[in-house]
């Protein structure tokens, strides 16, 4: 078969991507194929969904905002159950973290909406909170932080990946686009702009280019092929020499269901809702939220010091990660986690790009890269979508939800201009 645009990857950005190129080519032929059953079910199946658009980066903060604005939309517009709650992101700091960022919270509060509140104050929101650890001789050998500041994003919560992804299909669906589950792609089709039928093309005098991909059904030629197979990416575009600028790092979730976590969700004056917002402690990048729709509590952590670059094709989370490590630090700040075991747990990827921690979508020959969004892709999702159709397009701008422009080549890699992110996680 052959098409006008293929996608390879059905996670959430191959999705918005492919349903943005639609939405801007009625008539195209736009086919996406993955080697799961369904879409997102690599790992954008096991994010924790949490978005945010408080950043230090202006590129983040156009990138996050306007996609936070879409699944608003999505949602209250469209009718889509894509599970948004705006439960808030909480960082919790100590007096020195916030002191020594005072000028990026500053220039962050000037761009989003957010709160800073005391130590007072956070002492009455939250009872389960521990904020001080005099004399706790277990805390100074963990080197834990005393909670002074906490900064709470308002527009910032959390998402249904799955039920995000699935709209996105829909949507594209609902355009003519295609859909082809359990096809894996071993590898992409380079050809010579003008084939010559030599055996052995193209050789290095002839201009290349990507023309589809090699595939369990079949070889799919394409006049554009899209790679967003996310850390998957490398496998395809290594063999041909083009950098995917991301190594595939492991991320687990543990999560918990249990009356002694009930005060987590009884907090007043921080949502709408009544609930802890998704939180972050102030040591070792620890972070939970509760997930309203079935009562529990997800709780994930990013080790980037000590945790390799890997990709295994079916990662499991490591139960002793939590007990030995975690557990530690979560139960000091909050004891209502004293003794509760994990009721399920799971492990996925982020595609690191540990340049500037923001995505890259970047073109070659018959061929556009979306990918190495550093785990912040559900939350960028759209923009980024719509970034890729603009490229694809020829377009130096792409007009992102809400009518903001966004520069294409900001995301590129010859011309890219994006301020480094400093506040990651």
């Amino acid at each position: 078969m052959d098409c006008d645009v293929l996608v390879i990857g059905a996670g959430i950005l191959g999705m918005s991507t492919a349903y943005h190129v639609k939405l801007a080519n009625p008539g195209s032929r736009v086919v996406v194929v993955d080697w799961f059953g369904g879409p997102g079910q690599g790992n954008s199946a096991k994010s924790e969904g949490g978005f945010r658009n408080l950043f230090t980066s202006e590129t983040n903060f156009l990138l996050a905002d306007s996609t936070i604005d879409w699944m608003l939309h999505l949602e209250g517009e469209l009718g889509h159950h894509i599970g948004v709650s705006r439960i808030g992101y909480l960082f919790l700091l100590s007096e020195e973290q916030y002191s020594g960022q005072r000028g990026a919270w500053d220039r962050i509060g000037g761009r989003a909406e957010m709160r800073v509140l005391d130590r007072g104050e956070l002492e009455e929101r939250i009872p389960a909170l521990v904020t001080r650890f005099e004399e706790d001789e277990e805390a100074e050998l963990l080197g834990l932080r005393d909670v002074d500041y906490g900064v709470l994003g308002v527009k910032c919560g959390a998402v249904d990946a799955d039920a995000l992804t699935r709209a996105y299909e829909e949507l594209f669906l609902g355009l003519g686009g295609e859909v082809r589950y359990g096809t894996e792609v071993t590898g992409l089709v380079l050809k010579p702009e003008m084939e010559l039928e030599i055996p052995g093309e193209p050789f290095v005098w002839q201009d290349a280019l990507i023309r589809g991909a090699e595939t369990s059904g079949g070889v799919i030629e394409a006049e554009t092929t899209v790679v967003a197979a996310g850390v998957w990416s490398s496998r395809l575009m290594d063999p041909i020499g083009v950098d995917s600028h991301m190594r595939p790092k492991k991320r687990q979730i543990f999560a918990f269901k249990d009356p002694r976590l009930e005060p987590l969700f009884h907090v007043e004056g921080l949502n709408e809702f009544g609930t802890m917002p998704l939180t972050v402690l102030p040591k070792s990048n620890v972070l939970f939220r509760p997930e309203m729709s079935e009562g529990s509590v997800w709780m994930a952590c990013a080790d980037d010091l000590g945790r390799g670059f890997s990709l295994e094709d079916d990662p499991q989370a490591e139960e002793g990660y939590y007990t030995d490590d975690v557990y530690h630090v979560l139960s000091k700040y909050f004891p209502c986690f004293g003794d509760v075991r994990p009721m399920n747990s799971w492990a996925g990827h982020y595609a690191i790009n540990g340049f500037d921690e923001l995505p890259v979508v970047k073109s070659v020959p018959g061929m556009i890269y979306v990918g190495a969004a550093s785990g912040s892709g559900i939350m960028k999702c759209d923009a980024i979508g719509r970034v890729a159709a603009a490229l694809h397009a020829g377009k130096e701008e792409a007009e992102l939800f809400g009518g903001r422009r966004f520069r294409v080549s900001d995301l590129g890699i010859h011309q890219r201009r994006a301020e480094r992110e400093t506040l990651v996680i």
